[in-house]
């Protein structure tokens, strides 16, 4: 069986103050080409779909414009909801979807619960696990401390155990919607930590023929059964560096797996240039980013007049304004901005315990700090499901 494997569309999404709908219109375009061309056999699509839980009507046309044609080329298509998706919205109607072939998988409850398809050689087993937020789920999948590892082991656990009831031979295709250890993360995507961890080691997976991963936006190989497909349009410049693509995957009878990245297209290349604002205006090797979306940083020491109306004069489409003066580690003028980068919330609250008391936080007053983040987090998930 031929699957394409693609995911985190985030319909509804901009990049910077661009509204990126026509893009995604352009990638939706290119997915049904793709399918057709290529004689896909079923697409599977590993969650974030939408951008926000409330996504706005355009993007919900998008959506709906997407599943129609899908459904008119009469190739099976199964998608999970993840992070940035709303479970329940998402799912509404998924039953009556079904019969077009359509088949949307959004209910942790049914993580056990396959879509059934078949080619020359036998069964294939689809086995949806939407993105498992472990504080909303812990309960139903009855693990004692919620985490994403152990809500993630436990809906694998009944995926193996349905598995072994199904005829000899029949392959298995798992979707999830997860940080898995090995991924390397982009600004882009949101921060799904819980309890100081984000990752689960891709041992998780094990026994199952393909796992067909969303949320890291850059396409990546963790195993040659497990893989990122990553977003299909860039979503910030620490993507710049990304081929963004999708995955052509044959299944053969004996549950191989081979694997071709497809190329998506690229509505306007990025690009980061960095250095003082006249090296930017007068250096000729930047002469190609000069029709990119580019981010620039200055490093002039004193901040220059007027400088995104100047540095837009050679690069027009520049979105994004970075000062950063050369200047040392230590020196007090370095921004708080620069002195965060990089640092997650847990580390900046510890850092202000410190500064202020002169001492580290022992493990205990570590522990209340990350339990306040991760209460935090589940409440705010909690709303989402709720509105």
């Amino acid at each position: 069986m031929r699957l394409l494997h693609t995911s985190d569309w985030h319909l509804g999404r901009a990049f910077h103050r661009v509204n990126m709908l026509e893009a995604q219109a352009e990638f939706i375009g290119h997915l049904v080409t793709t399918v057709r061309e290529h004689a896909v056999d079923a697409v599977v699509v590993s969650g974030d779909v939408y951008d926000r839980a409330v996504p706005p009507l355009a993007a919900v046309e998008l959506f709906d414009d997407a599943l129609h044609r899908l459904a008119d080329l009469g190739v099976p298509t199964v998608m999970i909801s993840g992070n940035h998706d709303s479970a329940r919205r998402l799912g509404v109607g998924a039953g009556l979807i079904d019969r077009a072939g359509i088949h949307l998988r959004t209910e942790p409850s049914a993580v056990g619960t396959p879509v059934m398809l078949a080619d020359a050689h036998g069964d294939i087993a689809f086995y949806g696990l939407p993105y498992l937020e472990p504080a909303l789920v812990k309960d139903e999948f009855a693990v004692g401390k919620a985490g994403h590892e152990a809500v993630l082991a436990a809906a694998m656990d009944r995926v193996r155990a349905d598995l072994a009831t199904r005829a000899r031979g029949t392959r298995s295709v798992v979707l999830a919607h997860a940080f898995v250890t090995g991924g390397r993360p982009s600004d882009s995507e949101r921060d799904i930590t819980v309890g100081g961890v984000a990752a689960v080691p891709a041992g998780v997976f094990d026994g199952v023929d393909y796992v067909a991963l969303g949320h890291l936006h850059g396409c990546q190989t963790l195993t040659e059964r497990v893989r990122y497909s990553g977003s299909p349009l860039a979503y910030s410049f620490s993507e710049t560096e990304h081929r963004k693509s999708m995955w052509l995957v044959d299944l053969a009878a004996d549950g191989s797996v081979t694997a071709e990245r497809l190329d998506c297209p690229v509505p306007r290349p990025l690009a980061r240039v960095r250095g003082t604002l006249e090296d930017l205006l007068a250096d000729p090797e930047l002469t190609r980013h000069e029709g990119s979306w580019v981010e620039a940083t200055l490093t002039d020491a004193v901040r220059p007049a007027d400088p995104m109306a100047r540095v837009s004069e050679r690069f027009p489409h520049t979105l994004s304004l970075v000062f950063a003066p050369e200047r040392a580690p230590d020196d007090p003028e370095v921004s708080y901005a620069r002195r965060l980068a990089g640092r997650s919330e847990q580390q900046i609250a510890q850092d202000f315990v410190a500064h202020v008391r002169g001492t580290e936080p022992d493990e205990r007053e570590a522990a209340v700090l990350r339990e306040a983040f991760d209460a935090v987090r589940a409440d705010d998930a909690a709303r989402e499901v709720a509105r």
